[in-house]
């Protein structure tokens, strides 16, 4: 039977710890040259509803390392803006000798909607409020390349945690390897019924981040503020930026991350951004590798 990957909060902890590994040991035989043997040759279709650059380029290098074929779509281009549902776009596709399907969709639960059409091996590029689950695996490599673990840490995700998927599938892995994890941000900008996430809500920055190894700023989504949640992103820097002196109250030795695009100035300055302890672009980096870890397991699913 096909693999899925949709989510990570359906995913068990033996599960979510072979996938980092995975992705691992397949940037040591990227970054020393050696062969990947991926088995049979596949067919990957790309199909984003929503502008990506990180994440669709990843995929893109992803299935080339693997040597996948890639056939890109986006939803401006497709039959889609004629009308089409999303249900028999994904059909034709599928029927159209596709054998694995990647897709990006502005709306929360369009994922599993997808998995389901496709049928076959499926990978959630993220689907609008709900989860992101390859970037919260490759937050996860880059936690335990640069701390030496990914276990009983303290995890500050600070900023628009409501909007944001990465948020969400973050709380879900991190909380499920053992870590205590806080959501940091104005009241307006956290969910509502937090209970359903895994994490403590703080809505003062300082105590939010205070001993934290990790601070994980979240973009602040301006484009999907529509009912005026925020009054000014000065207001929000003031209060919620990380700097060199909000920096001061997590532990010494904490990383600073953020999933991209940044927004200079307004969720970290640019010395936070480019400091020794900023690990931005091993996030960017490590993003190709557990693509292919992704890849390559929802592959092996037609084996078991």
């Amino acid at each position: 039977m096909s693999r899925q990957l949709t989510a990570i909060r359906h995913l068990d902890t033996d599960t979510i710890r072979a996938l980092i590994d995975d992705a691992g040991k397949l940037k040591e035989s990227v970054v020393s040259g050696k062969e990947i043997r991926s088995g049979k040759a596949r067919s990957i279709g790309l199909l984003f509803f929503e502008n990506s650059t990180r994440t669709r380029v990843s995929f893109e290098q992803a299935a080339s390392h693997l040597g996948y074929r890639v056939v890109n779509f986006s939803g401006s281009g497709s039959s889609l803006s004629k009308g089409e549902s999303l249900k028999d776009t994904i059909l034709t596709l599928k029927n159209e000798g596709l054998e694995g399907l990647v897709m990006r969709h502005k709306a929360s639960g369009s994922a599993a909607l997808g998995a389901s059409y496709f049928g076959g091996p499926f990978v959630s590029a993220g689907d609008g409020q709900h989860e992101h689950p390859t970037q919260a695996l490759g937050d996860a490599l880059t936690i335990k390349e640069r701390l030496g673990k990914v276990e009983g840490l303290k995890i500050a995700i600070v900023g628009d945690v409501l909007h944001s998927r990465v948020a969400r599938s973050n709380a879900w892995l991190l909380s499920k390897l053992g870590n205590e994890v806080r959501f940091v941000g104005p009241r307006s900008l956290i969910p509502a019924y937090t209970a359903k996430l895994p994490g403590e809500v703080h809505y003062d920055l300082r105590s939010g981040i205070a001993g934290a190894d990790v601070v994980m700023c979240l973009r602040l989504q301006r484009e999907r503020m529509e009912d005026g949640r925020l009054s000014s992103t000065g207001e929000f820097s003031r209060n919620y930026q990380i700097n060199r002196v909000s920096m001061r109250a997590a532990h010494p030795d904490a990383i600073i991350m953020h999933p991209g695009p940044i927004n200079r100035g307004i969720e970290l300055d640019d010395l936070a951004a480019d400091a020794p302890n900023s690990a931005i672009l091993d996030q960017v980096a490590n993003g190709v590798f557990v693509r292919m870890a992704a890849l390559k397991w929802v592959f092996e699913g037609e084996k078991a």
